[in-house]
């Protein structure tokens, strides 16, 4: 979890309206990086990691159509009597002046269902190549909402920080007037000179939080870890999730992950009953164009068959292709397994956020304010001290930054259910 809040150094404004509200407004127009949709489809288009996985899956589908062919036909050529023993003459090796050329073609064919099983196999292979393609792309989508949202809450921290340090500026001419007035001690300027340091350093620390961000993005992106971004716009409103079991069952039909091993247990299913149809003979089929020489020509039809001796290896290959689609079964369900521990804990995850995030709008913000908004008015009437004015900043600025961590974890949480479920239902 990213941690956003800095031991004892942070102080916010009175005016700090908006905690969670949109940064600066672009004078040339949107950029790449104002919203993850937008960063979204640039990766669909340049990240080289999902272009391999693309590719792979496209290759995966071309191997479909070679699964079902018929091995290539083989051409022979048989050259009998090349001494010409049986009719006199030179020994040669040119068709046509030995004592007989044979022309042969032979084409080979599977046993019956072979051919059937082995394009569904690759079919079964290709759709699998295709669910990892989906899982890359969820995974790879995921990664970018994830980068985006640290992004995003590191530029709210640094508004947050540089309107802080604008107030406590404010605060040091006021505590030197009244310094010169004799209506504060010496040790009030001192505090305030003290506090606005360490938010310079706070400020230093923020920047560079968003500067590791903005590399992480262009880093899923495929650009230059220093190339611009926009500032993050207002991301959409949080949503109330389904229940739980709603989730499940659409993890259970959605997720590629999933998908992926479902294709790898029908892929292992088509090639153990493939292996098993090894126990049928392939044959082979030939046609001959005898020529003697200065005879008649004439034409012969040859079958053959392949005789399955080997039993003990052919065994074997059955009891590994069996333990294979036995494995398959295992790795589809120790998948969906995990998954649902890992939906259980994201979903548990934004239901607390979510709360959160109501009890800090709704009840401690609100309480914060006042306390500052009072803690202001007593000072200015000489009825408490510089300190407490300090400590009741310091607990709105908490109090606001303890609202962007939430904000930030409960969206975090969200990616990670939407990376397990496919989609949101």
């Amino acid at each position: 979890m990213t941690d956003l809040r800095t031991p004892r150094r942070l102080l916010a404004s009175s005016f700090l309206l908006a905690a969670l509200g949109a940064g600066p407004a672009l004078a040339d127009g949107p950029m790449l990086g104002a919203t993850v949709a937008g960063l979204i489809e640039h990766a669909r288009l340049h990240n080289p990691d999902f272009a391999a996985q693309r590719a792979e899956a496209e290759a995966a589908h071309e191997r479909i159509e070679p699964a079902g062919a018929l091995p290539d036909p083989k051409f022979q050529i048989e050259l009998m009597d090349t001494t010409n023993t049986m009719r006199g003459g030179r020994t040669t090796i040119l068709p046509g002046e030995v004592g007989e050329t044979r022309y042969r073609v032979v084409q080979s064919f599977p046993a019956w269902g072979k051919r059937e099983l082995d394009v569904r196999a690759a079919t079964a292979r290709a759709g699998r190549a295709d669910a990892g393609r989906e899982a890359v792309w969820l995974e790879l989508s995921a990664s970018i909402k994830a980068a985006w949202l640290r992004y995003y809450a590191a530029d709210r921290e640094a508004v947050l920080n540089r309107d802080a340090l604008r107030l406590l500026q404010g605060l040091e001419e006021i505590t030197l007037s009244r310094y010169r007035h004799g209506l504060l001690p010496q040790q009030a300027v001192l505090r305030a000179q003290r506090e606005i340091t360490a938010q310079r350093l706070s400020l230093v620390a923020v920047e560079q939080r968003r500067r590791t961000a903005t590399a992480a993005l262009n880093a899923l992106l495929a650009r230059t870890p220093g190339s611009p971004l926009a500032a993050p716009a207002e991301p959409a409103p949080l949503a109330d999730l389904p229940p739980i079991d709603q989730l499940l069952t659409h993890t259970r039909d959605r997720n590629p992950l999933l998908a992926a091993e479902a294709a790898g247990v029908e892929a292992a299913r088509f090639e153990r009953d493939r292996t098993w149809r090894d126990r049928y003979p392939d044959f082979s089929i030939g046609l001959t164009n005898n020529r003697p020489r200065g005879g008649e020509s004439s034409w012969d039809l040859m079958f053959e068959v392949m005789i399955p001796l080997q039993q003990s290896a052919r065994r074997a290959r059955e009891r590994e292709a069996t333990y294979m689609l036995t494995a398959a079964d295992a790795r589809r369900d120790a998948a969906e397994a995990k998954l649902h521990g890992e939906l259980g804990s994201a979903h548990a995850a934004y239901t607390a956020g979510h709360d959160t995030l109501r009890l800090l709008r709704g009840t401690l913000l609100p309480q914060a304010e006042a306390t500052r908004d009072a803690s202001r008015s007593a000072f200015s009437a000489g009825s408490v001290d510089f300190d407490t004015v300090l400590e009741a900043e310091r607990q709105l600025v908490d109090t606001r930054l303890a609202l962007l961590q939430a904000d930030l974890d409960t969206r975090l949480a969200l990616t990670e259910l939407e990376k397990i479920a496919g989609d949101l239902p």
